[in-house]
């Protein structure tokens, strides 16, 4: 399991959705999806065993768009690509949506053999220099208090503990100056103009690019076909509210962007029908929130209600630690709306309750 994706019920896609392409790229190989845009699919060794990555034209160059999981299979994968559908020719960028491995893994990577430069959100580029600098560290007591609170009991505690810090594992160190971008920046790129849209939720500050002229949204992880994307509350911001964050950039979306374009997502097929996916996903966490706001009739702990939100069990400490975030930020939704409260007892445990 990614941590791109969520645990929550994934509503059905809608009829309405329409897949052009059928069949992806094998690893190595590319499909021209729009004159001069290339679809490019990279492995990744989780349940969801791929992500999308993106090549766009760029005078005699080219501009890629997220990166792929540092590993060998992506880095060959690389190298098949630049002698094979990429033509031999140079890189004139790196854009990275946002900071999860499987999109800026192999950007560093990238950037210090072909010279070009990384180009991302400010608070994506710093948020995942930090990450990295984690690496190596001693699991924090902040972290520990933050699931001991949801009610994680001693084991699940020394396991968050021995796997804290394996963020840099899967990402190649960022260069050390980037080219900022910035929410409604156009971006030439080649012949066509690319408007940036940032959301956030999912990730601090998640760039998605649309071009007008032709009629293309790069969605990166904040609008996906068939899956949702991880909405969660981590330790090092509790009180923090993702998910008011990601239903205000899904409403945003869905202003800015036209509902004609081809939507190119991070994981699954492209897609038309923006608009109705957008509603779908909406929707869906607002039946999950009801569904909280039910289980909450009495005082719960965050380990408590997990089955308001996800119909699989909560059976692994990976699976755990993702219901977990997820779970809070539906619980610190409903605080931020006023249709919750929460105390903390002394054990340090936190109590929600329906108001």
């Amino acid at each position: 399991m990614s941590s791109d994706t969520s645990l929550t019920d994934t509503p059905r896609a809608p009829s309405t959705l329409v897949y052009p392409f059928e069949t992806p790229p094998e690893t190595g190989a590319a499909i021209e999806v729009a004159p001069g845009v290339l679809w490019i699919r990279m492995p990744l060794p989780f349940t969801l065993a791929h992500i999308n990555l993106w090549a766009i034209a760029d005078g005699e160059r080219w501009t890629l768009v997220d990166s792929g999981l540092r590993s060998p299979d992506t880095a060959s994968a690389w190298r098949m690509l630049r002698v094979g559908a990429l033509g031999g020719r140079s890189v004139e960028r790196v854009i990275v949506t946002h900071m999860h491995p499987d999109h800026v893994g192999m950007a560093g990577w990238i950037t210090r053999r072909t010279g070009c430069r990384l180009w991302m959100t400010r608070l994506e580029y710093l948020t995942c220099r930090v990450l990295v600098a984690d690496t190596g560290r001693d699991a924090p007591e902040d972290g520990t208090r933050f699931y001991r609170r949801a009610g994680w009991d001693d084991d699940a505690l020394e396991h968050y503990r021995a796997r804290f810090g394996e963020f840099g594992k899967h990402t190649y160190a960022l260069p050390d100056s980037y080219r900022r971008i910035v929410d409604g920046e156009t971006i030439r790129i080649g012949a066509h103009d690319w408007r940036v849209i940032t959301g956030s939720g999912h990730s601090p500050e998640h760039a998605c690019l649309h071009c007008p002229g032709l009629k293309l949204l790069v969605s990166g992880d904040q609008v996906l076909p068939r899956i949702s994307s991880n909405v969660s509350v981590f330790p090092t911001e509790p009180d923090a509210d993702p998910l008011g964050d990601w239903l205000a950039s899904i409403a945003k979306l869905k202003a800015k962007v036209p509902d004609d374009v081809l939507v190119l997502p991070a994981h699954n097929l492209p897609f038309r029908g923006l608009h109705a996916r957008l509603d779908e996903l909406a929707a869906g966490h607002g039946r999950g929130l009801s569904a909280l706001r039910e289980r909450l009739a009495e005082p719960r702990r965050v380990i408590d209600v997990f089955g308001a939100l996800f119909r699989r069990p909560i059976d692994s400490p990976g699976l755990l630690s993702m219901a977990t975030g997820e779970t809070v930020a539906h619980l610190n939704r409903l605080l931020a709306t006023g249709e919750a409260t929460m105390t903390v007892d002394d054990t340090g445990v936190a109590w929600y309750r329906a108001t």
